[in-house]
Protein backbone atom coordinates (compact mmCIF):
# COMPACT_ATOMS: atom_id res chain seq x y z
CA UNK A 1 0.00 0.00 0.00
CA UNK A 2 1.59 3.50 -0.86
CA UNK A 3 0.14 5.97 1.59
CA UNK A 4 0.74 9.60 0.87
CA UNK A 5 -0.94 12.60 1.87
CA UNK A 6 -2.46 13.50 -2.07
CA UNK A 7 -3.50 11.13 -4.67
CA UNK A 8 -3.02 12.71 -7.93
CA UNK A 9 -4.37 11.19 -11.17
CA UNK A 10 -2.69 12.01 -13.88
CA UNK A 11 1.08 13.34 -13.93
CA UNK A 12 0.60 16.21 -17.29
CA UNK A 13 1.31 19.36 -16.21
CA UNK A 14 -1.19 20.37 -13.53
CA UNK A 15 -0.74 17.18 -11.82
CA UNK A 16 3.33 18.32 -11.70
CA UNK A 17 2.34 21.95 -10.55
CA UNK A 18 0.12 21.02 -7.83
CA UNK A 19 2.96 18.78 -6.20
CA UNK A 20 4.71 22.04 -6.08
CA UNK A 21 1.63 24.13 -4.65
CA UNK A 22 1.20 21.04 -2.13
CA UNK A 23 4.58 20.67 -0.88
CA UNK A 24 4.62 24.34 -0.11
CA UNK A 25 2.39 22.96 2.47
CA UNK A 26 4.29 20.46 3.65
CA UNK A 27 1.67 17.65 1.74
CA UNK A 28 3.32 15.01 -0.52
CA UNK A 29 2.17 13.94 -3.11
CA UNK A 30 1.91 10.89 -5.38
CA UNK A 31 0.93 10.07 -8.86
CA UNK A 32 -0.48 7.67 -11.08
CA UNK A 33 -1.03 8.07 -14.83
CA UNK A 34 -1.72 5.41 -17.42
CA UNK A 35 1.11 6.60 -19.60
CA UNK A 36 4.34 5.50 -19.09
CA UNK A 37 6.19 9.00 -18.41
CA UNK A 38 5.24 12.07 -16.64
CA UNK A 39 4.09 15.01 -18.90
CA UNK A 40 0.61 13.54 -20.49
CA UNK A 41 0.01 14.80 -23.63
CA UNK A 42 2.76 17.14 -23.50
CA UNK A 43 5.07 14.37 -24.03
CA UNK A 44 3.22 12.09 -25.30
CA UNK A 45 1.63 13.69 -28.45
CA UNK A 46 3.39 16.74 -28.97
CA UNK A 47 6.47 17.29 -27.11
CA UNK A 48 8.16 19.76 -29.57
CA UNK A 49 4.50 22.11 -30.22
CA UNK A 50 5.49 25.42 -28.92
CA UNK A 51 3.23 27.07 -26.32
CA UNK A 52 2.87 30.51 -26.09
CA UNK A 53 0.49 30.92 -23.02
CA UNK A 54 2.56 29.81 -20.34
CA UNK A 55 3.28 33.09 -18.07
CA UNK A 56 6.82 34.70 -18.50
CA UNK A 57 7.76 31.90 -21.19
CA UNK A 58 6.95 33.73 -24.88
CA UNK A 59 7.61 30.65 -26.33
CA UNK A 60 8.21 27.10 -24.55
CA UNK A 61 8.46 23.48 -26.31
CA UNK A 62 5.91 21.64 -24.37
CA UNK A 63 8.53 18.72 -23.99
CA UNK A 64 10.59 21.78 -22.14
CA UNK A 65 7.47 22.35 -20.27
CA UNK A 66 7.44 19.42 -18.51
CA UNK A 67 10.66 19.03 -17.52
CA UNK A 68 10.79 21.91 -15.83
CA UNK A 69 8.01 21.25 -14.14
CA UNK A 70 9.53 18.25 -13.10
CA UNK A 71 12.53 20.47 -11.59
CA UNK A 72 10.39 22.32 -10.04
CA UNK A 73 8.24 19.41 -7.90
CA UNK A 74 11.57 17.56 -7.65
CA UNK A 75 12.05 19.15 -3.60
CA UNK A 76 8.89 17.54 -2.71
CA UNK A 77 9.99 14.20 -3.43
CA UNK A 78 6.95 13.00 -5.27
CA UNK A 79 6.05 9.34 -6.31
CA UNK A 80 5.11 7.94 -9.47
CA UNK A 81 2.96 4.47 -10.62
CA UNK A 82 3.57 4.73 -14.56
CA UNK A 83 1.72 2.92 -16.90
CA UNK A 84 -1.28 2.03 -14.86
CA UNK A 85 -4.70 3.36 -15.26
CA UNK A 86 -6.45 3.69 -12.14
CA UNK A 87 -9.42 1.56 -12.18
CA UNK A 88 -11.72 1.70 -8.67
CA UNK A 89 -11.68 3.98 -5.28
CA UNK A 90 -12.74 3.13 -2.47
CA UNK A 91 -13.54 5.03 1.21
CA UNK A 92 -11.90 3.73 4.10
CA UNK A 93 -13.77 3.85 7.76
CA UNK A 94 -11.20 6.36 8.73
CA UNK A 95 -12.14 8.74 5.89
CA UNK A 96 -9.47 7.86 3.39
CA UNK A 97 -9.85 6.94 0.10
CA UNK A 98 -8.07 3.61 -1.59
CA UNK A 99 -7.16 3.96 -5.30
CA UNK A 100 -6.14 0.78 -7.03
CA UNK A 101 -4.52 0.92 -10.82
CA UNK A 102 -5.59 -1.97 -13.46
CA UNK A 103 -2.16 -3.50 -12.11
CA UNK A 104 -3.11 -4.11 -8.22
CA UNK A 105 -1.52 -1.39 -7.43
CA UNK A 106 -2.97 0.15 -4.33
CA UNK A 107 -2.80 3.67 -3.06
CA UNK A 108 -4.25 5.16 0.39
CA UNK A 109 -4.46 8.89 1.25
CA UNK A 110 -7.42 11.36 2.48
CA UNK A 111 -7.48 13.47 -0.63
CA UNK A 112 -7.63 12.72 -4.22
CA UNK A 113 -7.25 15.26 -6.80
CA UNK A 114 -8.31 14.02 -10.50
CA UNK A 115 -5.98 15.96 -13.45
CA UNK A 116 -6.50 13.27 -15.40
CA UNK A 117 -6.50 16.09 -18.56
CA UNK A 118 -9.03 14.48 -21.60
CA UNK A 119 -8.73 10.97 -19.17
CA UNK A 120 -7.17 7.64 -19.89
CA UNK A 121 -5.61 7.44 -23.25
CA UNK A 122 -5.89 4.69 -25.63
CA UNK A 123 -4.03 3.68 -28.70
CA UNK A 124 -5.58 4.75 -32.16
CA UNK A 125 -5.39 1.50 -33.71
CA UNK A 126 -5.29 0.76 -37.38
CA UNK A 127 -8.15 -0.91 -38.97
CA UNK A 128 -6.35 -4.29 -39.49
CA UNK A 129 -8.18 -7.66 -38.82
CA UNK A 130 -6.55 -9.45 -36.92
CA UNK A 131 -4.21 -6.50 -35.25
CA UNK A 132 -5.97 -7.52 -31.86
CA UNK A 133 -4.17 -11.28 -32.12
CA UNK A 134 -0.70 -10.23 -31.94
CA UNK A 135 -0.96 -7.69 -29.25
CA UNK A 136 1.84 -7.93 -27.10
CA UNK A 137 3.60 -10.72 -29.74
CA UNK A 138 4.72 -8.42 -31.70
CA UNK A 139 2.65 -5.28 -31.71
CA UNK A 140 2.89 -2.29 -29.28
CA UNK A 141 1.15 0.93 -29.59
CA UNK A 142 3.46 2.82 -26.89
CA UNK A 143 7.19 2.58 -26.66
CA UNK A 144 7.92 1.94 -23.18
CA UNK A 145 11.66 0.88 -23.31
CA UNK A 146 13.39 1.38 -26.24
CA UNK A 147 16.01 -1.32 -25.28
CA UNK A 148 13.03 -4.12 -25.86
CA UNK A 149 13.86 -3.77 -29.61
CA UNK A 150 17.80 -3.87 -29.35
CA UNK A 151 18.84 -6.08 -32.58
CA UNK A 152 15.08 -6.44 -33.95
CA UNK A 153 13.67 -5.66 -36.68
CA UNK A 154 10.80 -2.77 -36.33
CA UNK A 155 8.15 -1.38 -38.78
CA UNK A 156 6.46 2.05 -37.53
CA UNK A 157 3.67 3.51 -39.25
CA UNK A 158 2.72 7.10 -38.46
CA UNK A 159 3.02 10.26 -39.86
CA UNK A 160 3.46 12.66 -36.44
CA UNK A 161 6.20 13.60 -34.10
CA UNK A 162 6.18 10.27 -31.76
CA UNK A 163 6.37 8.36 -34.87
CA UNK A 164 9.16 10.57 -36.33
CA UNK A 165 11.47 11.11 -33.43
CA UNK A 166 11.24 7.00 -32.18
CA UNK A 167 11.97 6.19 -36.06
CA UNK A 168 15.58 8.16 -35.41
CA UNK A 169 16.04 7.30 -32.19
CA UNK A 170 15.70 3.46 -32.40
CA UNK A 171 18.20 3.84 -35.83
CA UNK A 172 20.59 6.58 -34.35
CA UNK A 173 21.30 5.17 -31.52
CA UNK A 174 21.42 1.58 -33.19
CA UNK A 175 19.03 -0.17 -31.04
CA UNK A 176 17.00 -1.48 -34.02
CA UNK A 177 18.51 -4.15 -36.58
CA UNK A 178 16.33 -2.66 -38.92
CA UNK A 179 13.59 0.70 -38.80
CA UNK A 180 10.89 0.77 -41.36
CA UNK A 181 8.56 3.87 -41.48
CA UNK A 182 4.92 3.64 -43.28
CA UNK A 183 3.57 6.64 -43.48
CA UNK A 184 -0.44 6.89 -46.12
CA UNK A 185 1.46 10.74 -47.40
CA UNK A 186 4.38 12.02 -49.12
CA UNK A 187 4.28 14.87 -46.52
CA UNK A 188 4.67 14.45 -42.29
CA UNK A 189 2.86 16.16 -39.33
CA UNK A 190 5.71 16.40 -37.74
CA UNK A 191 8.51 19.09 -36.66
CA UNK A 192 10.23 19.89 -39.57
CA UNK A 193 13.40 19.56 -38.24
CA UNK A 194 12.28 15.30 -37.25
CA UNK A 195 11.19 15.32 -41.25
CA UNK A 196 14.21 16.64 -42.55
CA UNK A 197 16.05 14.04 -40.21
CA UNK A 198 13.94 10.98 -41.23
CA UNK A 199 14.73 11.94 -45.14
CA UNK A 200 18.55 12.24 -44.30
CA UNK A 201 18.95 9.35 -42.82
CA UNK A 202 16.87 7.50 -45.38
CA UNK A 203 19.15 9.08 -47.77
CA UNK A 204 21.54 7.35 -46.13
CA UNK A 205 19.90 3.84 -45.80
CA UNK A 206 19.59 4.21 -42.31
CA UNK A 207 15.60 4.31 -42.32
CA UNK A 208 13.46 2.42 -44.65
CA UNK A 209 11.35 4.94 -45.85
CA UNK A 210 7.79 3.87 -47.11
CA UNK A 211 5.51 7.14 -47.93
CA UNK A 212 1.74 6.79 -49.59
CA UNK A 213 1.34 3.55 -48.77
CA UNK A 214 -0.53 1.42 -45.30
CA UNK A 215 0.28 -1.61 -43.29
CA UNK A 216 -3.06 -3.76 -44.22
CA UNK A 217 -2.13 -6.86 -42.86
CA UNK A 218 -0.41 -8.98 -40.42
CA UNK A 219 1.21 -12.65 -40.38
CA UNK A 220 2.84 -14.89 -38.14
CA UNK A 221 2.12 -18.27 -36.53
CA UNK A 222 2.07 -17.09 -32.88
CA UNK A 223 4.01 -13.57 -33.09
CA UNK A 224 4.63 -11.37 -35.97
CA UNK A 225 6.33 -12.71 -38.39
CA UNK A 226 5.35 -10.23 -41.94
CA UNK A 227 3.36 -7.50 -42.42
CA UNK A 228 1.93 -6.45 -45.71
CA UNK A 229 2.35 -3.28 -47.10
CA UNK A 230 -0.22 -1.62 -49.35
CA UNK A 231 1.42 0.99 -51.69
CA UNK A 232 -0.49 3.44 -53.50
CA UNK A 233 1.20 2.57 -56.66
CA UNK A 234 3.50 -0.38 -55.99
CA UNK A 235 0.72 -2.68 -54.66
CA UNK A 236 1.27 -5.03 -52.28
CA UNK A 237 4.39 -5.46 -50.41
CA UNK A 238 5.31 -7.97 -47.66
CA UNK A 239 8.39 -7.32 -45.09
CA UNK A 240 9.55 -9.74 -42.77
CA UNK A 241 10.08 -7.85 -38.90
CA UNK A 242 9.59 -8.52 -35.37
CA UNK A 243 7.41 -5.71 -34.28
CA UNK A 244 5.23 -3.16 -35.35
CA UNK A 245 4.52 -0.27 -33.56
CA UNK A 246 1.35 1.77 -35.43
CA UNK A 247 1.77 5.35 -33.65
CA UNK A 248 -1.14 7.17 -34.64
CA UNK A 249 -1.80 9.20 -31.50
CA UNK A 250 -4.08 8.85 -28.15
CA UNK A 251 -8.10 9.18 -27.85
CA UNK A 252 -9.34 10.08 -24.74
CA UNK A 253 -11.36 8.91 -22.18
CA UNK A 254 -12.56 9.37 -18.60
CA UNK A 255 -12.61 5.21 -18.59
CA UNK A 256 -13.18 3.68 -14.97
CA UNK A 257 -13.46 7.47 -13.67
CA UNK A 258 -16.78 7.52 -15.07
CA UNK A 259 -17.79 4.98 -12.84
CA UNK A 260 -16.83 6.67 -9.39
CA UNK A 261 -19.99 8.21 -8.57
CA UNK A 262 -18.74 11.65 -9.81
CA UNK A 263 -21.00 14.18 -11.20
CA UNK A 264 -20.71 14.31 -15.00
CA UNK A 265 -21.58 16.40 -17.66
CA UNK A 266 -20.04 15.80 -21.23
CA UNK A 267 -17.62 13.54 -20.65
CA UNK A 268 -16.35 16.00 -17.48
CA UNK A 269 -16.59 15.93 -13.56
CA UNK A 270 -18.38 19.07 -12.45
CA UNK A 271 -17.13 21.21 -9.79
CA UNK A 272 -17.77 23.75 -7.23
CA UNK A 273 -15.53 27.16 -8.06
CA UNK A 274 -14.99 27.82 -4.65
CA UNK A 275 -12.35 24.90 -4.50
CA UNK A 276 -12.65 22.71 -7.22
CA UNK A 277 -14.23 20.09 -5.28
CA UNK A 278 -17.04 17.30 -6.31
CA UNK A 279 -20.26 16.27 -5.30
CA UNK A 280 -17.60 13.33 -3.26
CA UNK A 281 -16.41 15.24 -0.20
CA UNK A 282 -12.31 14.86 -0.43
CA UNK A 283 -12.29 14.42 -4.24
CA UNK A 284 -10.76 17.59 -6.62
CA UNK A 285 -11.00 17.66 -10.37
CA UNK A 286 -8.40 20.20 -11.68
CA UNK A 287 -7.49 21.26 -15.29
CA UNK A 288 -9.26 19.59 -18.57
CA UNK A 289 -10.93 16.77 -16.69
CA UNK A 290 -13.41 19.83 -15.29
CA UNK A 291 -16.28 21.38 -16.24
CA UNK A 292 -17.65 24.40 -14.50
CA UNK A 293 -19.55 27.95 -16.05
CA UNK A 294 -17.29 29.60 -18.13
CA UNK A 295 -14.71 26.81 -18.10
CA UNK A 296 -11.71 27.55 -20.32
CA UNK A 297 -9.43 24.54 -21.26
CA UNK A 298 -5.61 25.98 -20.65
CA UNK A 299 -3.28 24.55 -18.95
CA UNK A 300 -2.91 28.21 -17.12
CA UNK A 301 -6.57 27.73 -15.92
CA UNK A 302 -5.25 24.17 -14.67
CA UNK A 303 -2.32 25.80 -12.54
CA UNK A 304 -5.04 28.19 -10.72
CA UNK A 305 -7.39 25.40 -9.82
CA UNK A 306 -4.99 23.18 -8.50
CA UNK A 307 -3.42 25.92 -6.11
CA UNK A 308 -6.87 26.46 -4.77
CA UNK A 309 -7.61 22.89 -4.38
CA UNK A 310 -4.73 22.38 -2.20
CA UNK A 311 -5.31 25.01 -0.27
CA UNK A 312 -8.46 23.05 0.51
CA UNK A 313 -7.28 20.17 0.53
CA UNK A 314 -4.93 21.51 3.62
CA UNK A 315 -7.91 22.65 5.76
CA UNK A 316 -10.03 19.07 5.14
CA UNK A 317 -6.38 17.37 6.45
CA UNK A 318 -5.73 19.48 9.19
CA UNK A 319 -8.46 21.21 10.21
CA UNK A 320 -6.87 22.52 13.58
CA UNK A 321 -4.24 24.19 11.78
CA UNK A 322 -4.35 27.79 10.63
CA UNK A 323 -2.38 27.60 7.31
CA UNK A 324 -0.77 31.21 6.52
CA UNK A 325 -0.44 31.98 3.13
CA UNK A 326 3.53 32.05 2.64
CA UNK A 327 5.24 34.18 -0.23
CA UNK A 328 8.27 32.10 -1.82
CA UNK A 329 10.01 35.63 -2.72
CA UNK A 330 10.41 35.92 1.14
CA UNK A 331 10.21 32.51 2.01
CA UNK A 332 11.79 30.51 -0.67
CA UNK A 333 11.05 26.56 -1.32
CA UNK A 334 11.98 24.48 1.52
CA UNK A 335 11.60 20.67 0.04
CA UNK A 336 10.97 17.42 1.95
Amino acid sequence: MIQTDIIIIGAGPVGLFTVFEAGLLKLKCHLIDSLPQAGGQCSEIYPKKPIYDIPGFPSVLAGELIDNLMEQAAPFKPGFTLGEAAMTIEKTADDKFIVTTVKGTKHEAPIVMIAGGLGVFEPRKPPIENLGAYEDKGVEYIIKDPTFYQDKRVVIAGGGDSALDWSIFLAERKIAKEVVLVHRSSSFRGHLDSVQKVIDMAGKGEIILVTEAEVTGIKGANNVEQIVITHQKDGEIIRNTDHFIPLFGLKPSLGPIADWGLEIDKNAIKVNTLDYSTNIPGIYAIGDVNTYENKLKLILCGFHEGTLAVQSAFARIHPDKKNILKYTTVNGVQGF
